[in-house]
């Protein structure tokens, strides 16, 4: 049970009092009225007894009474009505409640803190805003028990309230007093009629009620003197007179009043009455006019109860609920009334209006005073002697009656130290509780002298007699005689000092089961229980306790039942291992009936302190349950805002609800949610719990509806909200801007650079605020999530925002405002009619606003109506949603306004230490962007643009750019990872067709018609790089697009021509284009925008070439200088026949270098032509000899196979192949940086070594030009194209498809086979960073051996008669070329090897004359050396057997190496 104000002892020695009548006349009922009380509410205060009281008991043994108290009362002849009793305790119940504002009551159980105080209505539900930082508060502090102020006074009441009864005299008076007033005429003749009066009602028939305790009634005689308007003489002799009829001992003369009554004194006299009347007062005063009375004794309001305990309620009883003597029709109609709802209101009323009248005004101190002393004489000099001696004579009566020889206090040991009768149980007692014994039967003597002993707290001597009557009411088969006793008996036990006996349990059980079950007399059977909780908790026997509470609930009394189960829940969280959930679950019983006895508040409280427990633990459906429950509660009691968050948590939970059972809370909701909302239509806007948001997944989109492509247009593809997030994609976009930002700023990123992020989302970086263009929409995507398992409706949706204008041209801002949603003339906002979100689906809204004005908008969250869809529940299986999808949707008409805000955590910081110790958030400025000033807006379609391509197809397209905005445009580039993929042309190239359509059939190169003659000759041209955008200083990545007079002005669109080249490598390419362009007039906040385009192109396998290049056994060419090379073609065509490619062309080779050129084809076959079906190969040789021109320009060869030649160093052949150069560049330049610190060290020595590096080094770059003839529909396409190859070392094979698992997927398994053996082995990955590693500091001896060319010069065949001669000499010339730019120390030893083998494979000839030469050549130079070969008889002979060395000239012997040997020189020596 709940910790209690009194003791247990108190609480029993309260609950049963000496009762004393008070009957007054009608004079000294005014004189008490002039202070706003009766006499028996005057005299409440002082009924404790301040001092030790001393009696005698029947043995002369002196007994001492501490703390006594008496109750005195108006006299009610009629008992009260069962009705007017449940009103009485309903009301006494419903007006105590937890006070506001006291120290919270905490219970700690367990892991549970559990609040139990007038707070725990915040503080317990989860949906209370702080009910975190409560609880916590609540857990510093000091703990406190539980009370329940309630219970204590229904208690209370309900002890007060009992009527008398003939089998106990407890409730019983056992004296009267009679109160006249000194004023009267005759006082003396007035307490004769008082007298006469209290007579009749005791003694006769006429009236049973009340119940006197013996027939002769001590009588206390009271004399009431008004001190200021009475005369003291007069009442001082009336006093007299009274002493000598009556006797000192019987009267009294109380004097009051001693100040007249006016409320304007400063004097503040305390108010002891207060906490009797006041506090908890359910009287209302008009009563006393209202209720007419023929009176007797007083025209007060006479009290229902007849047991004149301190009741904080008893005196402030409705007139219209008491019975008087004379009253002749009572309103039993009102009684039985079962609805409360409204009594806490008419109680607050009637509290109102009893604070309004102050009690005691005419009282001073000292009337205090006298009042206190007219309680202790009475007690001391009447009310106890009278007891002692009524105690006496009882006891003698019982002696001699009983024939007993000692008295029977002596005789108590006796009695009960031997053997016990044993006790009959309960189900074998007859029926007999109808049994009566009459008023003078010694049984009932001795309970009387036992409640008189238990009266006067002589507990021992009281439970001998209750012992002694138990058993004889038990041998008689009086049920209810005994069940009293034994009730007494247990009670008298437990109040013993000294606890000389254990408090006997069973005698309250078998009491209990007699009242219930034998008697039908609930009342009787709830003080039982009320009494033996008590006693069981004192003595921390709580689960006893529970189990006696709980059996008495029951359906005959609602309230009755709540209050025990609530304390039977107390038990279960005070026990010695709380049982948490216990309490809670008993919490929720009690709750539903209080709720049941109409006690609304009672109810709320107890189902927010049972959801402490349930809250969190994973039970959804009994939160649900208790959350619905205080929801209704909460609006019966007009506790909106309470009401909607209860509802509301039941519907954010993840319910596990039926849709039906979802349905009827969500429209429950509704309907709360729209009467708070009537109560203050002009309040903020309040929060929706429904639909659910993720914030974090909201989008802000900033782009203008784009037009939709024409025909053959294609519009570019830029960003748009159906587009998927793709973090690498990002990353390559804002490097592509941040390169062409560089560029344009001359390789320096401005320090306010911001990349350009269109569609901002929580992978997107949101630290900065977005940029915004005025005029140009922003589309908000909200994220709506629908928990529950019926669909709802949102209509008018609509962002909810803050603007701030601000002029940002201006230095000098002035105060900026703010504007709400209202203002249409700054911000447009679009609202969505409605949006339909079906059960447990997640839906995307997109919302947009128009910014008018420049400044700082602040996008706040969004404001809907939030509904449901009439019919919205599943019948028969069909879902509902499915007919929802199309059309107008019809509301149930219950809608509510509100919002929601879009709050959004930014990323967790983690870089500085005190970041990664503690949890600290970043900011997320997405929906805070900066509306700018008007920039140009471009839209970019594509014309003709291909989605499948061969590899190196070449295609003309056109592009067209349009300015959609009001400002001029410029400064417009392209920037893209794949610049080799297309030209808008050089600078040389030729005027464009004005239109598409003018071009069409034509090729998309520039050709020239060739004179047949000049068959596989050479034509040749020049260019420069420049031209083409392509240089060591500028980013081949960044195209400048060929805007006429560089500016689009608004509306204007311009075309332009593009070539397009298909990717080297076949498959799906997504090339990305970045458009970049500005205003004329230079912005703050934003100096440049982009546009994105990404073409997906799909290649197919075309040609694949492989290239390499030798030197000429030719020293001199014709113009007689050395160094011719020979270059070999490979072409194969790798197309497969899917693709309907019928055979390739080889229309045009052409060479692009500046220090060779292609001079002329060699070829034996006479086709001029050169095709090649699926699969099929050829091999192309061509001479090539050094340019003539200077290094500024690229020289152009072209050898033409076909009837036109392709301009090759005009667009676009010519671009592609700088294009395909521009990365060459780049490798060069960056090397060149990078290698130039380590090469001041060890210049002379790095410089020999390139320099013999470049002798194996040639610069030549091959250009296959072809056509593929394709029958796609029963037409027949020409296509063309080129492929490159870039040829830099001699002897080595280039390809114009470089990569390694490219080639091999496109020559197939054979032909890589082969060639795996030429490609280098893969190396192992090494785990650490590689030093820069510098030019090698040995050349390899392959490229040593290229210093220097040989080339033997002899006969081919060489006659001799050897029968005139046996020598044969023949001439033979060695020529030396120097192929390297410094001079070379050259040795060249003739000698033979001599081994065998080399003698079997050279034959034997020798070589005459000098047989070994040390020379020197210069750069560049050759050097013809004369020898004679001497053969002694005919054959073939090899004369390759001089070897050569070589070294640079002032470097070490290491350097020096054997060069290579010419191809097998054969000569054969005839004979004649």
């Amino acid at each position: 049970m709940a910790q209690c104000v009194q003791s247990v002892q108190e609480f029993i020695q309260d609950s049963f009092v000496p009762l004393v009548a008070a009957l007054c006349s009608e004079e000294a009922e005014r004189l008490t009225r002039k202070n706003n009380l009766s006499f028996a509410e005057l005299v409440k205060p002082f009924c404790r007894l301040t001092s030790e009281v001393h009696m005698r008991d029947p043995n002369n043994q002196l007994h001492i009474i501490k703390n006594l108290k008496i109750a005195v009362n108006n006299i009610i002849t009629h008992p009260p009505q069962p009705g007017a009793i449940r009103k009485l305790l309903n009301d006494v119940v419903s007006v105590s409640q937890p006070a506001e504002g006291l120290v919270a009551n905490v219970i700690t159980a367990g892991d549970y803190d559990l609040n139990i105080s007038d707070r725990s209505v915040k503080a317990s539900v989860p949906w209370y805003n702080n009910w975190k930082e409560t609880l916590m508060e609540l857990n510093t502090s000091t703990f406190y028990s539980a009370t329940t102020p309630w219970f204590e006074n229904y208690r209370e009441c309900f002890l007060q309230s009992m009527p008398a009864s003939d089998h106990e005299f407890l409730n019983h008076y056992v004296a009267c007093m009679l109160v006249v007033s000194s004023s009267e005429p005759e006082p003396v003749e007035q307490f004769l009629k008082l007298s006469q009066e209290q007579h009749r009602i005791q003694h006769s028939s006429e009236y049973l009620y009340p119940k006197w305790f013996i027939p002769n009634t001590l009588k206390y005689y009271v004399l009431l003197h008004d001190v200021s308007t009475g005369e003291e003489q007069r009442a001082d002799s009336i006093y007299e007179e009274m002493k000598q009829r009556y006797g000192t001992q019987g009267c009294y003369l109380l004097k009051i009043n001693s100040r007249v009554s006016n409320r304007g004194t400063d004097e503040q006299i305390p108010d002891p009455w207060s906490q009797y009347l006041q506090k908890n007062s359910i009287q209302n005063q008009d009563c006393y006019e209202d209720c007419p009375y023929t009176v007797i004794s007083n025209k007060s309001s006479d009290h229902l109860i007849s047991d004149g305990l301190d009741s904080e309620i008893k005196d402030g009883l409705p007139n219209n609920f008491k019975t008087h003597p004379l009253q002749l029709d009572h309103p039993s109609g009102s009684l039985d009334s079962t609805d409360y709802t409204k009594a806490a209101t008419s109680l607050q009323d009637s509290k109102k209006s009893n604070s309004g009248m102050p009690h005691g005004a005419c009282l001073t101190l000292t009337d205090h005073d006298r009042i206190r002393q007219f309680i202790q004489e009475f007690t001391f000099r009447g009310l106890l002697p009278h007891i002692e001696k009524t105690i006496r004579q009882l006891n003698d009566q019982l002696i001699s009656r009983k024939g007993l020889s000692r008295s029977l206090f002596s005789a108590t040991k006796k009695w009960f130290s031997g053997s016990k009768v044993p006790e009959k149980s309960i189900n074998e007692l007859k029926n007999t509780s109808g049994l009566l014994y009459p008023p003078e039967a010694p049984e009932l003597q001795i309970r009387k002298m036992a409640d008189l002993c238990f009266l006067v707290q002589h507990y021992e001597l009281a439970y001998s007699c209750y012992h002694t009557a138990k058993k004889d009411f038990l041998n008689d088969q009086a049920m209810l005689y005994a069940a009293g006793a034994l009730e007494m008996a247990a009670v008298s036990a437990f109040l013993q000092p000294g606890a000389p006996r254990p408090y006997p349990a069973h005698y309250m059980e078998t009491a209990i089961q007699t009242y219930r079950d034998i008697c039908k007399n609930m009342v009787l059977a709830e003080r039982c229980v009320l009494l033996s909780a008590e006693i069981l908790k004192s003595q921390s026997k709580y689960s006893e306790a529970a189990a006696l509470l709980i059996r008495l609930t029951s359906e005959d009394s609602d309230l009755r039942s709540a209050l025990l189960l609530e304390q039977a829940a107390h038990c279960f969280i005070n026990m010695k291992s709380p049982m948490v959930r216990k309490f809670a679950f008993h919490m929720i019983l009690a709750g539903h009936r209080f709720s049941k006895a109409g006690q609304k508040k009672h109810a709320l409280r107890c189902y927010c302190q049972a959801m402490q427990v349930y809250k969190g633990k994973g039970w959804s459906l009994a939160e649900d349950h208790i959350n619905f429950t205080i929801g209704r509660q909460s609006f019966t009691l007009r506790q909106l805002d309470n009401a909607v968050s209860a509802f509301r948590h039941i519907l954010i939970n993840d319910s596990k609800q039926s849709p039906a059972q979802q349905g009827a809370f969500l429209r429950e909701y509704l309907y709360v949610y729209k009467n708070v909302t009537q109560l203050s239509p002009d309040g903020p806007l309040p929060q929706l719990p429904l639909p659910y948001i993720n914030s974090s997944a909201t989008r802000v989109f900033f782009g203008h509806d784009r037009r939709p492509a024409e025909g053959e247009k294609q519009a570019a593809t830029h960003v748009s909200l159906d587009q998927e997030y793709d973090s690498e994609s990002s990353q390559q976009w804002k490097e592509l801007e941040e390169q062409v930002v560089s560029a344009v700023n001359k390789g320096v990123m401005p320090s306010n650079f911001q990349p350009t992020q269109f569609c901002l989302n929580h992978y997107s970086d949101n630290s900065k605020f977005p940029l915004a263009v005025i005029e140009e929409p922003i589309i908000v995507e909200v994220s709506f999530r629908n928990p529950l398992k019926v669909p709802l409706l949102l209509t008018d949706l609509s962002l909810l925002w803050k603007f701030q204008p601000k002029d940002f041209n201006t230095k000098h801002e002035g105060e900026t405002k703010e504007l709400g949603t209202c203002d249409g003339a700054m911000i447009g906002t679009e609202a969505i009619a409605e949006f339909l979100i079906n059960s447990e689906e997640t839906k995307v809204a997109r919302l947009k606003l128009f910014p008018h004005q420049t400044g700082e908008l602040h996008i706040l969250g969004v404001v809907y109506d939030l509904g449901t869809v009439q019919g919205a529940v599943t019948l028969d299986g069909i879902d509902p949603s499915v007919g929802l999808q199309t059309g107008k949707f019809v509301s149930n008409g219950l809608s509510v306004r509100g919002r929601q805000d879009l709050e959004i955590q930014g990323p967790r910081l983690n870089n500085t230490k005190e970041e990664k110790t503690s949890i600290k958030y970043g900011p997320d400025r997405r929906l805070d962007p900066i509306i700018t000033e008007e920039m140009p807006l471009l839209e970019v379609f594509f014309i003709n643009f291909p989605t499948g391509l061969l590899c190196g197809e070449i295609r003309k397209a056109y592009v067209e750019f349009v300015n959609v905005s009001k400002c001029p445009l410029t400064a417009l580039k392209v920037v893209s990872k794949h610049p080799e993929f297309f030209t808008f042309g050089g600078n040389t190239a030729a005027l464009t067709p004005l239109s598409p359509s003018a071009s069409e059939n034509c090729s998309a190169y520039k050709t020239v018609v060739t004179d047949p003659t000049s068959v596989r000759t050479a034509l040749l041209s020049s260019a420069s790089s420049v031209d083409f955008g392509v240089g060591p200083g500028g980013q081949p990545e960044v195209i400048n697009v060929p805007l006429p007079d560089a500016i689009l002005l608004p509306g204007a669109s311009v075309q332009l021509p593009m070539w397009l080249r298909g990717p080297d490598e076949e498959g799906v390419h997504e090339i990305n284009f970045l458009f970049y362009y500005e205003s004329i007039k230079r912005h703050s906040k934003m100096c440049h925008r982009v546009l994105r385009h990404t073409a997906v192109i799909c290649t197919s396998r075309s040609l694949h070439i492989r290239a390499t290049v030798c030197r000429s056994n030719a020293l001199e060419d014709e113009e007689g200088r050395g160094g011719n090379m020979l270059v070999f073609v490979d072409v194969e065509n790798i197309n497969t026949s899917e693709t309907g490619v019928k055979e390739f062309h080889i229309v045009q080779v052409s060479s692009n270098s500046k220090h060779w050129k292609l001079q002329k084809s060699v070829s034996i076959s006479e086709d001029k032509d050169t095709k090649l079906a699926s699969r099929e190969r050829a091999k192309l040789c061509f001479k090539a000899v050094r340019c003539k021109n200077s290094e500024e320009n690229y020289t152009f060869a072209d050898i033409v196979f076909g009837n036109e030649q392709i301009i090759s160093s005009a667009s676009p052949c010519a671009d592609f192949f700088f294009q395909s150069l521009s990365t060459e560049f780049k490798r060069t330049h960056v090397q060149s940086h990078t290698h130039a610190s380590q090469r001041a060290g060890k210049q002379s020595f790095d410089e020999t070594v390139r320099l013999i590096q470049r002798c194996s080094e040639v610069d030549l770059n091959i250009v296959v030009l072809w056509k593929a003839y394709v029958v796609e529909d029963s037409k027949q396409l020409i296509l063309e194209g080129q492929h490159h190859v870039a040829l830099n070392t001699i002897g080595k094979e280039a390809f114009s498809f470089p990569q390694k698992q490219g080639l091999k997927k496109i020559l197939g398994n054979s032909d890589w086979e082969d060639l795996e053996q030429e490609l280098p082995e893969m190396v192992l990955l090494k785990f650490f960073r590689p030093e820069n590693t510098p030019v090698p500091a040995r050349p390899t001896p392959e490229q040593l051996s290229n210093l220097i060319k040989t080339s033997l010069h002899y006969p081919e065949s060489f006659s001799h008669s050897f029968h005139q001669k046996s020598l044969c000499l023949v001439p033979v010339t060695l020529l030396l070329s120097n192929c390297s730019q410094a001079v070379v120390d050259v040795m060249i030893d003739l000698r033979h090897k001599t081994s065998p083998e080399a003698l079997e494979i050279h034959g034997s000839f020798t070589w005459l004359g000098q047989t070994q030469y040390k020379l020197q050549l210069k750069s560049q130079e050759v050097y013809s050396l004369q020898l004679k070969a001497c053969f002694v008889h005919t054959g073939v002979y090899n004369l390759g057997t001089p070897r050569v060395f070589a070294k640079l000239v002032d470097q070490v012997t290491l350097f020096e190496t054997s060069q290579q040997n010419s191809m097998p020189a054969l000569i054969i020596i005839n004979n004649i």
